[in-house]
């Protein structure tokens, strides 16, 4: 009997081997240099899979903190949002101009971190299999109808117009009502924030198809080339000075990405330095 071994090496350190038998005549060259890209071949499938196993688990790990952080900060940032309002509306005592103002900083602070820690607990539960949706028709204009309550005081204080366009008889979508609000509410505020005082925003919404398609423009600052490529990686911020003086933590779009994704729909972008941006994205029609 005929017996050949091959160690699989990986930089220098053996990591397996293998061994092959064969009845009656020795093994050929051919057959022994076979071996060795084989063995070359497995060592680097070997490696791969040892590091996506270690990438997996690291992941794994982070999810799970964030996860546990978002819990525990929930219940103290509860606690100060409500003293300062207490504190504010002088049912503690009376309070002056200067004390209002910076217990109005305190509970503005706290309302982004408020956004923030959600933020990090969607993403949590995105990346574990934990997001839960509800999932039924929707009407697009009555979800736009009621994300705009909230945002107007914003796109009003800066003077912009705005402008909607959601045909009456546009079916309703499948997905989660909420995500949905939350998804608009996330594309309406970018479009508010990178748009100057007195600027444009147009939403509007059509059927492409068994989809529903919705598209958020603005005459903003616009976004570069090089950025378009980043845009909904996780926590990346532009470079662009404009970006930097509004604040944010690089994750709106990430989610926004990932939650219109998870219900079967797809988003995209077009952009011009200066010339404002057009966010689209698609959610499938309830048969």
């Amino acid at each position: 009997t005929a017996r050949l071994i091959v160690p699989v090496l990986r930089e220098g350190r053996a990591i397996g081997l293998i061994e092959v038998e064969r009845p009656k005549a020795n093994f050929t060259e051919e057959a022994e240099a076979f071996l060795a890209r084989l063995a070359d071949h497995a060592a680097i499938a070997i490696e791969n899979a040892r590091l996506y196993e270690a990438v997996r688990q690291a992941n794994d790990a982070k999810s799970q903190f964030v996860s546990v952080v978002s819990h525990e900060l929930k219940l103290p940032m509860t606690s100060i949002k409500g003293y300062t309002d207490i504190l504010r509306q002088g049912m503690a005592g009376p309070v002056n101009d200067q004390q209002r103002q910076m217990l109005n900083t305190i509970r503005s602070n706290v309302d982004r971190m408020a956004v923030l820690v959600s933020d990090l607990s969607d993403i949590s539960r995105i990346e574990t299999g934990r997001l839960k949706l509800e999932i039924g028709p929707v009407s697009i204009a009555q979800a736009l109808e009621e994300t705009l309550v909230g945002l107007r005081p914003s796109i009003e204080g800066k003077n912009q117009s705005l402008t909607t366009d959601v045909p009456p008889d546009l079916p309703s979508v499948r997905a989660d009502r909420s995500r949905v609000m939350q998804i608009l509410t996330n594309l309406i505020n970018n479009a508010n924030k990178y748009t100057p005082a007195g600027g444009r925003l147009a939403i509007g919404a059509t059927r492409a198809g068994g989809f529903a398609r919705v598209s958020i423009a603005d005459s903003g600052i616009g976004i570069s080339p090089e950025d378009q490529a980043k845009l909904f990686s996780q926590f990346f911020r532009s470079d662009d000075p404009a970006v930097r003086d509004q604040m944010g933590w690089g994750l709106g779009l990430s989610i926004t990405q990932r939650l219109i994704e998870i219900q079967g729909g797809e988003i995209s972008a077009t952009s011009e330095s200066g010339k404002g941006s057009t966010f689209s994205f698609t959610l499938p029609i309830s048969e």
